[in-house]
C-alpha cells in the first residue's frame, strides 16, 4: 500500500499552515495589534477591510493579516479533507477521513474565539485559550501526518511502560504549555499597547512555578530516553522511539535556553516570537514521541506510484 504524494502534501502544508498561524497570532500581540481591527468579522464598522488614512498606523494591517491568513489556513483544511476523501489509499480507510475534519473543525473554532476576543477587548483568559487551541490544533495535525503512512491495525505498546510514559509525557507537556500561557497573559505584552489587559499576578513567582514545570518535563523526556535505550528490541521501533524522544529533548533544551535569555533580557519581542515558535514545534515532536510509543506494524510502502 502506498501514500498518495498529494494527500501527504497538503497534510505537511496543514501543521506548517498551524505553527506558521502560531507566530503571526504572536506578532500581533507583540506589535499591540490585538485591537487594530475594532470589529469582527468586519474590520471596521460597515468595512471589511482596513480603511487606509494619514492618521493610519500598521496596527489594524497586522491584524487584518493575521485573519487573511486564517482563510488560508482553511482552504488548506479543506483541500486536505478533499484529498483524504477522494484519493486512495486514504479514500478507503475511515479512522483518516475522521482525522481529517478536526483540523478544519478547529479553524472554525478559533475564528469564532478570535472575534471573542475583539468582543472582550484582549480579556487573557480568552487570548490563552486562543493560544491553546492552536497549539492543540498543532498536535491533532502531527498526530494526523504521522497517522497517515501507517495503517489502521490496532497500536501496539512498545513496552510495559508505554502507557505510563504517555500519560507522563502528555500531562506534564499540557501543564508546561498551560503554564506559559499564563506567563505571557501575566507579561507586558498584552496585545494592545494603549490599554493593556492583563492577569493580575506575580510575574515571578508564575515564572518559576512555569520553570519547574519545565524541568519536571525534562526529566520524564530523559527518562523516557533511558528506559528506551535498556529495551530489547529488533523490530527498529525503538530507534525510532528513541529519534522522537530525542528531538523532543532537544527542542526543549533549546526552549529553556530561550526563555532563560528571554526573561534575564526583559522579554524582547523577538525572543518571544522564537519562545512560541519553538512551542509549537515542542508539541509536534512530543505528539510523534507518544504515538512511536505505540507503533502500528510497518509504515505503508512510499512507492513510486505515490506521486500519481
Amino acid at each position: 500500500m502506498y501514500v498518495d504524494r498529494r494527500t501527504r502534501t497538503l497534510a505537511i502544508a496543514n501543521i506548517i499552515a498551524q505553527i506558521g498561524i502560531i507566530v503571526t497570532g504572536g506578532l500581533v500581540r507583540l506589535t499591540g495589534s490585538g485591537l487594530g481591527c475594532s470589529q469582527w468579522p468586519l474590520c471596521e464598522p460597515g468595512q471589511f477591510t482596513p480603511q487606509f488614512t494619514e492618521e493610519s498606523s500598521l496596527h489594524p494591517y497586522i491584524e487584518f493579516g493575521n485573519r487573511t491568513l486564517t482563510g488560508v489556513l482553511g482552504i488548506i483544511a479543506i483541500a486536505l479533507i478533499w484529498s483524504v476523501y477522494r484519493r486512495e489509499p486514504t479514500a478507503s480507510r475511515p479512522e483518516i477521513k475522521k482525522l481529517a475534519w478536526f483540523p478544519l473543525i478547529g479553524i472554525i473554532i478559533q475564528a469564532l474565539v478570535g472575534g471573542i476576543t475583539v468582543w472582550v477587548d484582549l480579556h487573557p483568559a480568552v487570548v490563552g485559550s486562543h493560544m491553546l487551541i492552536s497549539l492543540a490544533l498543532v498536535a491533532v495535525s502531527a498526530y494526523l501526518l504521522w497517522r497517515i503512512v501507517r495503517p489502521d491495525t490496532p497500536p501496539r505498546p512498545l513496552a510495559s511502560f508505554a502507557r505510563p510514559l504517555t500519560i507522563a509525557l502528555a500531562l506534564s507537556a499540557t501543564l508546561l504549555v498551560v503554564l506559559g500561557v499564563i506567563v505571557t497573559g501575566a507579561g507586558p505584552h498584552s496585545g494592545d499597547a494603549e490599554e493593556p489587559y492583563r492577569w493580575a499576578m506575580d510575574t515571578v513567582m508564575i515564572t518559576r512555578v512555569h520553570s519547574a514545570a519545565a524541568w519536571l518535563f525534562t526529566a520524564i523526556t530523559i527518562t523516557g530516553l533511558v528506559l528506551l535505550n535498556r529495551l530489547q528490541d529488533e523490530t527498529g521501533e525503538k530507534k525510532a522511539a528513541m529519534s522522537a524522544f530525542a528531538a523532543v529533548l532537544a527542542v526543549t533544551l533549546l526552549e529553556g535556553l530561550v526563555g532563560y535569555i528571554q526573561h534575564a533580557t526583559n522579554l524582547p519581542e523577538a525572543l518571544v516570537i522564537i519562545h512560541m515558535l519553538l512551542a509549537a514545534l515542542l508539541v509536534t515532536a512530543v505528539t510523534r514521541a507518544a504515538a512511536s510509543l505505540h507503533p502500528r506494524s510497518h509504515a505503508l510502502d512510499r512507492s513510486p506510484t505515490a506521486s500519481r
